[in-house]
């Protein structure tokens, strides 16, 4: 079935003129045309074009075959553009889209070009999501008639348009834009004019830090892609996003954020300078943080980064029988997914109640996903008959593997592994699931530091595909082994990571999570806006406020304060408004209230 397209009598917007006909420019024009608007394209190549108007035409093709666009549809689209390499062509527009390259001396150049060919009434906008939209409006003849207008790539696909205003912007011609935007089935979000505005000024600082995390040599790249695709639901890993984006791109976006926040977790990563001035720039050159099959191909190919396949040089040690310490969400999680994996399984709480409970939530989980067809009631009553209640880490005596999942509380943890080195057999690998606390500091508390490693599970543990595998400078290297092999019987994705903070996920969600509740303080964007951008903009599956009243804001702040302090970062330091809500009791879903209200149950 075809798509409705926009009636342009809605809109005094009606012919547009796209300057830079790159994926950008094609995309914007697309979209347009499609909705009924005369667009004049136009490139200083010709043979870039010529490049546009043939991608116009396959676009539109695969289009008809999907059944968005009748070929009537497609053919009075295509006849709406025109594309040329000459600016006066821009004359008769009632709105100007520059997305030529993010240069201050090329966008000035187009832009006061333009102040001599169209109306005083057409509007100008600049795609610009680095550059300052005050800096451009001022040079021109007419500031009040410059804003920016920010799609996200690819534009066809991409729902959300930052329209960015300066104080030189006039009201009329934001609400122009703005129900322009409408008009194309996009959700404009209003911004002030700050280099990478929403959407990008809290992508690119996370991707710098996964660009300096990966610099360090924390962690591979492939594991920190993993790592936040599975523990984040995040669509693509920040460093492949960044060979997608453009490394020099991404440089250019950081350093603009840099001079402007002078936040240090603005700064860009040496390695993208290195990359860039390598002419690695990722997709579109063929190699950047990945090696690809050719300039422009999303295929990854093996280069000499990749992890060989196979079996781990060093063996594990067996495991047959498993103890997991604790009652709550997480432990039961955890002893469910090592049951579904046939182990047995000991469950050992403070009190024989509470481990009687939590193997009671067990069933109850195990209920749902009979219920579902996931799994017959036979497969889940010997999933449950796998599991040993216990009210003393007594019957750890006999498990190959002990993983404590009790509260995130340092003392607690260290009393805990002082209890399982005096209970468990020589030889048990012992696993702390801690997200934040070091991981060392639970190995010295027993006698045997070579034979603990951290295993953090996401929660729900039975939905969540990762576990961070956290080596200690003291972990054994069979006990690792042993631990990579265990997450494959149980089906997990395991990356390997240091003894540091935060790991990999935590480390790099918390400090956007936490530039996002600065831009709230800073009143530079709402909750909705700030929620809407990261979702529509970046394809994250929930906005960082719906994220934190889901984690709970107690949970966050502490996890924010641990980063800070062990990266002693002033960009790290906890946003006052976090640290007030918790204060006055507003933790999120959990109490009713926390960046939003929730209907109490």
């Amino acid at each position: 079935m075809a798509t409705p397209q926009s009636d342009p009598s809605l809109s005094p917007l009606r012919t547009i003129a796209v300057v830079g006909l790159g994926t950008m420019g094609t995309g914007i024009t697309e979209v347009l045309a499609t909705a009924g608007r005369e667009v004049i394209g136009i490139d200083i190549s010709e043979a870039q074009a010529g490049r546009s108007l043939a991608a116009l035409e396959a676009a539109t093709a695969r289009a008809v075959v999907r059944g968005r666009l009748t070929e009537q549809e497609r053919s009075d689209t295509l006849a709406r553009i025109r594309v040329g390499t000459d600016l006066t062509a821009a004359a008769d527009a009632d709105l100007v889209i520059e997305v030529v390259p993010e240069s201050y001396e090329i966008k000035h150049q187009v832009l006061r070009e333009l102040d001599g060919i169209v109306r005083p009434e057409t509007i100008l906008a600049t795609g610009t999501n680095a550059l300052s939209v005050t800096r451009l409006a001022a040079d021109s003849a007419r500031p009040e008639r410059v804003l920016g207008l920010h799609f996200f790539n690819p534009a066809p696909a991409m729902k959300l348009v930052e329209v960015v205003s300066s104080v030189l912007t006039a009201p009329g011609a934001v609400a122009a834009v703005t129900d322009l935007a409408i008009e194309l089935g996009k959700e404009p979000v209003a911004v002030g004019d700050r280099p990478g505005f929403v959407a990008d000024g809290l992508l690119f600082g996370y991707l710098n830090q996964a660009a300096a995390m990966y610099e360090a040599k924390y962690a591979s790249r492939e594991d920190i892609d993993a790592a936040m695709r599975l523990g984040c639901g995040l669509p693509m890993g920040p460093l492949a996003l960044l060979d997608l984006i453009g490394i020099d791109t991404a440089r250019t976006v950081l350093e603009a954020m840099y001079a402007e926040s002078r936040d240090r977790l603005h700064a860009p990563a040496p390695i993208l300078k290195q990359l860039s001035e390598a002419g690695l720039t990722g997709r579109k050159s063929g190699r950047g943080f990945y090696s690809y099959e050719a300039p422009g191909s999303p295929a990854v190919v093996r280069d000499a980064l990749t992890p060989l396949d196979g079996a781990a040089p060093t063996p594990g040690r067996t495991v047959r029988s498993v103890g997991v310490a604790g009652s709550g969400t997480m432990a039961s999680g955890i002893a469910e997914v090592f049951a579904k994996a046939g182990y047995e399984v000991v469950l050992a709480a403070r009190s024989e109640e509470k481990a009687q409970a939590a193997k009671a939530r067990i069933g109850k989980s195990l209920d749902r996903s009979v219920g579902k067809g996931r799994m017959t009631a036979e497969a889940a009553a010997q999933t449950l008959d796998l599991i040993t209640p216990a009210g003393s880490y007594d019957a750890f005596a006999d498990v190959d593997l002990a993983v404590e999942a009790v509260a995130e509380d340092l003392e607690v943890k260290r009393q805990l592994f002082q209890a399982l080195d005096k209970v468990c057999k020589p030889g048990a690998v012992l696993a702390t699931t801690t997200s934040s606390l070091p991981v060392v500091a639970c190995a010295r508390a027993t006698s045997r530091p070579q034979d603990v490693i951290g295993m953090h599970f996401f929660n729900p543990a039975p939905a969540m595909k990762l576990v961070e595998v956290v080596r200690t400078v003291l972990t054994a290297e069979d006990v690792h082994a042993t631990v990579r092999e265990v997450c494959g019987r149980i089906r997990k994705h395991a990356v390997d990571c240091g003894d540091r903070a935060g790991f990999i996920v935590n480390a790099l969600l918390f400090p956007y999570l936490n530039n996002a509740i600065k831009m709230v303080e800073e009143h530079y964007a709402s909750l909705d806006d700030i929620d809407a951008a990261m979702k529509l903009g970046g394809g994250y599956p929930m906005g960082p406020f719906e994220l934190l009243d889901v984690v709970g804001l107690d949970v966050s702040l502490a996890i924010e304060k641990v980063l800070h302090r062990e990266f002693r970062d002033p960009g790290l330091a906890p946003a006052p408004l976090l640290e007030h809500l918790v204060a006055a009791g507003c933790l999120g879903r959990k109490t009713g209230r926390g960046f939003r209200e929730y209907a109490r149950r």
